[in-house]
């Protein structure tokens, strides 16, 4: 299994489209067998949930995203988990124990716009 979090610094990222970086982990059999950090190619509706499936991801880990893009990712067959906030390694070792559950998005819709590459820090926190 290969799963993508949203990652801004050793945090998980609000924002799954408008991350700086998504670290990529391969676990067997429980365990992790590798682990990478890879920039977030650009922004742009559509493309990151295709470009993870072209990366093999299984899973996607973030604080937030809308429903056109769960609905994407829904049909390359990648399981989406929001709501999720924390250290990056922690959220990590909640997944392998089956702990990770989906709740409420972190973020509101539009307030990550220009987030990320363009914007060091989303509105969420002031709507």
């Amino acid at each position: 299994m290969k799963i993508a979090i949203s990652t801004d610094e050793n945090f998980v990222s609000a924002h799954f489209g408008r991350c700086p970086s998504y670290t990529i982990v391969d676990i067997e059999n429980n365990q992790i067998v590798n682990k990478e950090i890879i920039d977030n190619p650009g922004h742009q509706p559509g493309f990151i949930p295709q470009f993870l499936h072209q990366k093999n991801v299984d899973c996607i880990i973030c604080g937030g995203m809308g429903s056109r893009a769960a609905s994407l990712f829904e049909e390359f067959g990648i399981k989406t988990i929001v709501g999720i906030t924390g250290q990056i390694n922690e959220t990590i070792e909640k997944f392998l124990k089956n702990e990770l559950k989906s709740s409420n998005n972190t973020c509101s819709p539009e307030s990550g716009k220009d987030y990320g590459l363009e914007k060091t820090e989303c509105d969420h926190f002031n709507n």
